[in-house]
């Protein structure tokens, strides 16, 4: 199953500052082009940190207030003259991606480093455009028409031995009900996990069930019935004197020896 990559939801070109670029001017940058975020780049414009509203809040936090009960936080050495810029502000090294890297690898790198945008990377190791988590978020606005089609045809098509038309698929606001029948258990899992595997897709419920014994499954009634246990009153027990329960009829020979022996006369 294929991913949107970050070529289709990053945004560019990108906003991009150089380690002297000021505190004051890189407000007024977030502010003007409404980020929340800048990567400081070198002369090349390849990436050397980011300077995010966090970086810069920390100022505001750091100065005096009596009626605040919590310390200052540590913020930026400044330089000379007291001036504070990119340099001083930026978390690096940066954490980067590439364009034609999956949205869902997108997310777990935002995860794992806990940030909240990219910078993106061309072949030459230049920043580009940003890719944030808002910009990732946007998959979950697909159509539920369009996660629909693409659940019959590119998922439930291509599984061996499903048939589409044997499996319901409801799409409502992303949450994706599965129904109706496949021919074996073992592609129930298969089948689920590929649809959380589509874009857009935030839940996913199962119904399906599996046709086995013939086409039936085990709430059909196509089980095979288990055998009733013996009732130890009725079994048949040979008696002490040698002679034998009669068949079906339950009549015991009187004097009979053996399955030979004639009946008795009426």
């Amino acid at each position: 199953m294929r991913h949107a990559t970050v070529e289709s939801v990053m945004t560019g070109p990108v906003v991009r500052v150089v380690p002297a670029t000021g505190f004051r001017e890189i407000v007024a940058l977030l502010t003007e082009y409404d980020i929340t975020g800048v990567p400081v780049v070198d002369d090349d414009g390849r990436p050397l940190g980011i300077v995010s509203e966090a970086d810069l809040l920390l100022t505001l936090a750091a100065q005096e207030d009596q009626s605040s009960l919590l310390p200052p936080p540590e913020v930026a050495r400044t330089g000379p003259g007291g001036a504070v810029t990119a340099a001083d502000l930026m978390t690096g090294p940066a954490v980067c991606i590439t364009p034609d890297t999956s949205v869902v690898a997108a997310a777990r790198l935002m995860s794992r480093h806990g940030v909240k945008r990219l910078p993106v990377l061309d072949e030459d190791g230049r920043v580009f455009a940003m890719v944030s988590r808002g910009d990732l978020l946007r998959v979950f606005l697909r159509e539920d028409r369009v996660i629909r089609r693409e659940i019959v045809e590119e998922v439930l098509g291509r599984v061996e031995g499903v048939s589409p038309a044997l499996v319901g698929v409801e799409v409502d606001q992303g949450r994706v009900v599965l129904s109706g029948t496949v021919p074996e258990p073992h592609l129930v899992p298969i089948v689920l996990s590929l649809c959380r595997s589509v874009d857009g897709v935030v839940s996913v419920t199962d119904r399906l069930s599996a046709e086995t014994f013939g086409g039936l499954g085990p709430d059909d009634g196509g089980s095979p019935a288990a055998a009733p246990e013996p009732d130890p009153a009725s079994a048949s027990v040979p008696p002490a004197d040698g002679t034998r329960e009669a068949g079906a009829g339950g009549a015991r020979g009187d004097g009979a020896r053996g399955s030979d022996a004639p009946a008795p006369a009426r």
